[in-house]
């Protein structure tokens, strides 16, 4: 047998004239970051003559080059610190997120239900008002100077007198604590009544329901009791909210509905219709999400799942649409890309506590269950609801917020999400924008740090990140990053002080 050795010829690198930054392949593009969130693309001449330190102040592409830190002449050290600094302003603040499980009671049985739902006789699952107040005292140690008390389920307006009684609890009690505050529910409509439609408004409660498309598809993932359709009686809420708030005097873009859609099989077949739907009812944010590996999911993947492949098939076809109705003029944007394109296009982080850096598992939120046992996040809930209670932290009754926050389990969750640590997360160009999962980790592989280039979290986010890249580095004419732009704006909507 004969062996041939190829040798290629490698440019020389003149690493005295370069800034930080790693770097890798997207489409034909070169794309380079560094840690203070700046991204620059080059074709593959350009990048070569980069590293050679041939790129000079004539050069089309130096200016940019500079100003971003990816070459060292005349760089602004204090300045590329400052803008770092601001993209970690929340490390160290403490929880901002309190998920309130306020009961596992639930009258549909959807099927990738995340939650381990029950039976709506289980009265033995809603958290008591002693609970309740213990909950509002533990999440209220917490440093942040925001804190968003969110209810979940079950469907947690089954339990209705314990959202209002923690949403007056801790207003009370923040008149000491001076924190800003926010309340919201995450309801599937399906309980709503026009007494509890009315309460929530009037106190300023935030509301986010599940949308997953028209009645053919929302009823296939959402099934609801027999004879009744979960598709009407949503839509019906959701006009009934809106209108509502306009009445009101409300500003709509503030106050509003706000809508989740799940991704199943069925979906990928109606992705066109769905976003038409979420147009003709006036939503302006379409949150696309993949399946979780939790819950009643994993024993229904064969009929609702996919693959990673098909998954980022269906969101670049979708991202592609609404890119076009955007410049038709249509006001609608992507929750996903939003989150990604504020990391990329602003000078912050917008803390959304599962892409980050450490992963916000109990260092940027705290789960309660309805017996007050406190997990680091609602996915170590959802782990112990299918008898696995590695995740515990412990109880309200006895385990403070210093505790919780500086747990093990915390330390474990936080190492294993550090990306400028992990084997191939450290030199990768996506860092600054990417999140690792642990939990998502551990249900797929047994561990917390996984084979992160094959989970599903972490093709996900390359996906979506290299498509972003891709058409910004493609959109000659600007209009791409006008509309992207306008993701990343955000208004202030404060309901209490």
């Amino acid at each position: 047998m004969t062996v041939r050795r190829i040798t290629l010829e490698q440019p020389a690198l003149q690493e005295d004239k370069l800034g930080f930054f790693r770097f890798g392949d997207v489409s034909q593009w070169k794309v380079l970051t560094n840690d203070a969130g700046e991204w620059h693309t080059l074709n593959q001449k350009d990048f070569n003559a980069l590293l050679q330190g041939q790129i000079q102040p004539d050069h089309p592409e130096y200016k940019g080059l500079q100003r971003k830190g990816f070459i060292r002449a005349d760089l602004d050290l204090e300045n590329l610190a400052d803008k770092v600094r601001r993209k970690k302003t929340w490390m160290g603040q403490g929880p901002h997120l309190a998920v309130v499980i306020t009961t596992l009671r639930c009258n549909q049985s959807c099927r990738y239900c995340h939650a381990s739902r029950t039976d709506m006789h289980r009265v033995d699952t809603d958290m008591s008002l002693e609970t309740a107040k213990k909950v509002v005292d533990h999440a209220m140690m917490t440093p942040s100077p925001y804190l968003n008390f969110e209810f979940q389920g079950g469907e947690p307006t089954v339990n209705m007198d314990i959202i209002k009684y923690i949403v007056e609890y801790s207003r009370e009690k923040n008149k000491t604590e001076k924190k800003i505050l926010d309340h919201s529910l995450v309801t599937n409509m399906t309980y709503m009544n026009e007494e509890n439609a009315n309460w929530i408004m009037e106190n300023g409660v935030l509301i986010c329901t599940s949308l997953d498309g028209p009645a053919e598809v929302h009823n296939f993932n959402r099934t609801w009791q027999k004879g009744s359709n979960a598709y009407d009686n949503v839509i019906k809420w959701i006009k009934h909210f809106n209108e509502r708030y306009i009445e009101m005097g409300r500003d709509p873009e503030l106050w509003h509905v706000d809508a989740l859609m799940t991704t199943t099989r069925k979906s990928i077949e109606n992705w066109k219709e769905i976003i038409d739907l979420y147009v003709d009812l006036g939503i302006r944010n379409i949150h696309l999400r993949p399946l979780n590996p939790f819950g009643f999911a994993n024993k229904t993947w064969r009929v609702i799942g996919y693959t990673q492949a098909e998954y980022l098939e269906f969101y670049e076809t979708c991202l592609d649409y609404i890119l076009e109705l955007n410049k038709q003029g249509v006001q609608i944007c992507e929750g996903t890309a939003s989150i990604f394109l504020k990391k990329m296009l602003t000078p912050y982080d917008p803390n959304f506590v599962d892409i980050r850096s450490p992963v916000g598992s109990g260092t940027g939120q705290m789960a309660y269950n309805y017996d007050g046992s406190v997990y680091p996040s609602d996915e170590g809930r959802m782990i112990s609801a299918m008898g696995d209670e590695l995740f515990r932290l412990g109880s309200v009754q006895d385990l403070s917020m210093n505790e919780a926050m500086h747990h093990p389990t915390v330390r474990s969750l936080a190492v294993s999400s550090m990306v400028d640590t992990l084997p191939q997360c450290s030199s990768c160009w996506n860092a600054p924008y990417c999140g690792v999962r642990p939990l998502h980790n551990y249900m797929h592989t047994g561990d917390l740090f996984g084979q992160r280039p094959n989970t599903f979290k972490c093709v996900e986010h390359m996906g979506i990140s290299s498509a972003i890249i891709r058409r910004l580095a493609e959109d000659n004419d600007g209009v791409v990053e006008s509309i992207f732009r306008r993701w990343v704006v955000d208004r202030p909507r404060i309901t209490d002080g």
